[in-house]
């Protein structure tokens, strides 16, 4: 019976999370803050109440800002708590700090939590073990974990290089998250690569700002011909002109396009938590 209700408590927060019913997840990361200081000259609910009812699967916001954002705007959007942080005033901008923990999340009504991994940094070995010692608590509460990892520190010349991307997201996957964020591989074919070496569901980074719409949609949509399942796209969203909107057109492109023939293994993941 504990398997059982176990199985049950993850796969239902999963399913919150895979809230389309369709593999794919636009997630509007709202982190942002802690590294680089105010996400623009709005503030934090309305932008929120924006993006509420467009589309987005998920937003990923830090604990402290759940105190100004209204919980009414989760209706039909799930809340991703994100664990750890740096700034990039710190002396290793590459390293990352553990500052919330799964508990704490389920206490606050996270849906799923995030960590983020900056494979080739510094800090490389705690950030490793974080990822590892957040995935055995994730197990102990059933939430869900999505890891952000990248390729970044001084002995990484190409992020986007595939075999990193690749070994990102297989980190991800051997460590025990159910979801991984990592680079865009730099073509779909490349992409595609990663993603059939890949058992859980793999969503790409939304990239550098660019002002130009036509080229964001662009790059979400290689990204899904490479069979990613999906985007976590903050910059290109709560930059925009109109964030709604913005975040609008990528779920469209997200949940109405035809699926790529392997959707980066959640139906397997959901298969096994029921």
């Amino acid at each position: 019976m504990a398997v059982h209700n176990a199985s049950f408590a993850r796969g239902l927060r999963l399913r919150r999370l895979f809230r389309h019913g369709d593999g794919r997840l636009l997630v509007v990361p709202l982190d942002h803050s802690v590294t680089d200081g105010p996400l623009g000259p709005g503030d934090l609910n309305s932008l929120i109440g924006e993006l509420a009812g467009t589309g987005v699967d998920a937003v990923v916001l830090h604990k402290g800002s759940l105190r100004h954002v209204d919980p009414g705007w989760f209706g039909d959007m799930s809340l991703i708590l994100h664990l750890n942080a740096s700034t990039r005033h710190a002396p290793d901008p590459d390293a990352k700090y553990l500052v919330a923990h799964v508990e704490e999340a389920l206490r606050l009504g996270a849906d799923a939590v995030s960590v983020h991994v900056n494979l080739g940094s510094r800090q490389e070995a705690q950030q490793v073990a974080d990822l590892a010692a957040v995935a055995e608590s994730c197990d102990r509460w059933n939430v869900p974990l999505l890891a952000m990892v990248y390729a970044r520190g001084p002995q990484i010349s190409d992020s986007r290089a595939p075999e990193l991307v690749a070994h990102a997201a297989t980190l991800a996957a051997d460590l025990g998250a159910d979801v991984v964020k990592t680079d865009y591989a730099g073509t779909p074919e490349q992409m595609a690569e990663v993603v059939r070496a890949c058992p859980i569901p793999l969503i790409v980074a939304g990239g550098a700002r660019s002002a130009e719409t036509d080229a964001v949609l662009a790059y979400v949509s290689d990204a899904l011909r490479g069979g990613a399942a999906g985007v976590a796209m903050g910059r290109n969203v709560f930059q925009a002109d109109r964030p709604g909107w913005m975040a609008a057109a990528v779920a469209r492109l997200v949940h109405d396009t035809p699926h790529a023939p392997d959707r980066a293994g959640v139906d397997d993941r959901l298969a096994l938590t029921t």
